[in-house]
């Protein structure tokens, strides 16, 4: 069984690293392509995987079958156009937030499947250091005047004691590892990797309420995680749990276990895999980490 994985390394800290890091300890062979390389592969694969990393520039040759494409940026709207656009060009089609494989199912006419996004334990890791920080937020601010700026900013002059901004990905386990709260506030209703990264790294996750979109299939709200509604809710529940040490423990404990044992990148392609071989069961019957 061999597999071409598709996506640009423009980064480590995406998605299609995370699962090549998965396919590097299974059996299975495989061989990574940059997405502009889609023409130039010759070789002969079992399986075409391309992971979404937020250009659409070049498109899958159409002489490459069985493929599967990972959509990841649905809840944007540009992209999810130019996504909508290559997506009939695949043989399967998964999405990684819920509500954007409804909205493509819908427009292709045909199933989409919906694969959330996770974590990697060997990255995101729980570290057995200090809890120096209040609040642990790695990211970029938003754009300014966003609401996500406005929330930022006004954690982090509430609580001067906390790590708000950009590091490198590498340093995220320290962060929030010694951090007693991570906060997440999302762009656009979307369920984002810092969700599943901030479990992985035992903290008590405090996030911006979710509608819908599968949140409640994922996370069981004040066992897994904490819900904030307003900014002043925000500040409300920091401060609360900032001082009922054993309450915010325990539902670090509890979101921990839940990502590592359920919210994984090898669980999330041996979904992936499991929905291909259901497709014909004889050609991929060897299609599994």
């Amino acid at each position: 069984m061999r597999i071409a994985l598709l996506f640009n390394k423009d980064r480590d800290d995406t998605t299609g690293c995370y699962f090549e890091r998965v396919l590097k300890k299974s059996n299975l062979e495989f061989k990574h392509f940059p997405v502009e390389g889609f023409k130039k592969v010759r070789e002969r694969f079992d399986l075409y995987l391309r992971i979404d990393h937020g250009d659409y520039k070049f498109d899958i040759s159409k002489r490459l079958h069985p493929a599967v494409f990972l959509a990841i940026d649905t809840h944007l709207k540009k992209p999810y156009k130019k996504i909508l656009h290559q997506a009939k060009h695949y043989d399967f089609v998964f999405a990684s937030q819920k509500e954007g494989a409804e909205k493509l199912s819908q427009d292709l006419k045909r199933k989409v499947f919906w694969l959330p996004l996770a974590c990697e334990p060997e990255i995101h890791k729980r570290e057995n250091i200090e809890k120096r920080y209040d609040v642990g937020f790695v990211g970029s601010f938003g754009g300014k005047g966003s609401l996500r700026e406005d929330i930022l900013l006004t954690v982090k002059r509430e609580f001067p004691n906390s790590f708000i901004g950009k590091a490198h990905y590498t340093e995220m386990s320290k962060i929030y590892s010694s951090s007693k709260i991570g906060l997440n506030c999302s762009l656009n209703n979307d369920i984002n990797m810092r969700m599943f990264e901030i479990l992985s790294c035992g903290t008590m996750l405090l996030t911006n309420r979710i509608k819908d979109n599968g949140f409640g299939e994922l996370f069981v709200e004040n066992r897994h995680l904490i819900v904030y509604n307003s900014k002043e809710e925000l500040i409300g529940l920091i401060r609360y749990y900032l001082e009922n040490d054993r309450e915010r423990e325990t539902i670090a404990r509890s979101g921990y276990d839940l990502a590592i044992n359920y919210h994984t990148y090898k669980d999330r392609l041996s979904k992936m895999f499991a929905i291909i071989r259901q497709w014909d069961e004889d050609r991929f019957r060897d299609l599994k980490l």
